[in-house]
């Protein structure tokens, strides 16, 4: 029987490609944004699992921060109430963030945690409201005219006022991975519905993490003409705003990316979570998968 060696040199290639980069990420906070879209995806939630297994058995530190949009969204309509949304933002009742915080807080935190335990892992699942976290604030909208503006109230839907990192650092010092769910309280005790992405890079700056990595349903920022644009420094992504190329649901996450590498995380990424292991592919290969924004 022959035995075809291209196969075995090939993934010699690839550990060898990847061997500096884990040599330059031990011990570096990652923190990963893994949105509701991307868990719809069996194979690659398998390989998101693995990924961030990987990453913690060679001397890194992830943090994944959740949504669950899809999920919170079937669970209404499953209970006869329609979704709301304003300005993207889901309009948060009294009823509403009882689901949502059964789903972020209960299913898909537990999920996520299940399939990294499985993946061979030592994950804990927590919500901003443990030890209290994540402080959050209403968010207030404003809409209407220039000339009369109107306060737009969407319920229990909050922006971060503050995070206390003490919790997932002591997670980290002591071998686990923590799977947060983006759930803020404020000193009231009110618990609010806040925005994975919002969470994911506030917490990344307050750490002062390597790198957070936003992973969504887009290849990451494309050109007018659809290239992939990577390798990107601020004031290039400010043009590229002005200009209209990055718009509508891309521009809230260019953002929160901007916003974490002008706070002190050295680099944020845009990846395609729909991809099997895109984590490794945009960490440990040259020239990566997706959208890489540099401070």
């Amino acid at each position: 029987m022959s035995i075809d060696h291209s196969k075995a040199i090939e993934t010699a290639h690839v550990l060898t490609e990847a061997l500096p980069y884990i040599r330059r990420f031990a011990g570096k906070t990652m923190v990963i944004k893994y949105g509701g879209n991307a868990m719809d995806e069996g194979a690659c939630s398998t390989s998101f699992a693995r990924d961030v297994v990987l990453m913690r058995l060679v001397g890194m530190n992830p943090i994944v921060v959740h949504g669950g949009g899809p999920q919170i969204g079937k669970l209404l309509e499953r209970l006869g109430k329609k979704s709301e949304f304003v300005q993207g933002m889901r309009v948060t009742d009294d009823e509403t963030l009882d689901v949502v915080q059964m789903v972020l807080g209960g299913l898909v935190n537990k999920e996520i945690v299940s399939g990294l335990t499985q993946a061979g892992g030592r994950a804990v699942g927590i919500s901003g409201k443990d030890s209290a976290m994540i402080r959050a604030r209403k968010m207030i909208l404003s809409g209407g005219l220039a000339s009369a503006p109107e306060i737009i109230d969407i319920g229990h839907v909050g922006e971060v006022e503050s995070i206390d990192p003490a919790l997932v650092e002591s997670l980290c010092a002591t071998g686990f991975i923590p799977v947060v769910a983006p759930i803020g309280v404020d000193d009231s005790g009110q618990s609010y519905n806040i925005n994975a992405d919002l969470v994911a890079g506030k917490l990344a700056s307050v750490l002062n993490a390597e790198k957070l990595i936003l992973l969504t349903n887009t290849r990451g920022v494309l050109s007018k003409q659809g290239e992939l644009l990577t390798g990107l420094k601020p004031p290039q992504v400010e043009a590229l705003i002005a200009d209209g190329t990055i718009h509508g649901g891309m521009l809230p996450k260019i953002r929160c990316a901007l916003d974490a590498v002008n706070s002190g995380v050295r680099s944020s990424h845009i990846v395609d979570g729909r991809l099997e292991h895109s984590v490794l592919l945009e960490l440990f290969t040259d020239e990566g998968i997706g959208t890489l924004i540099r401070g």
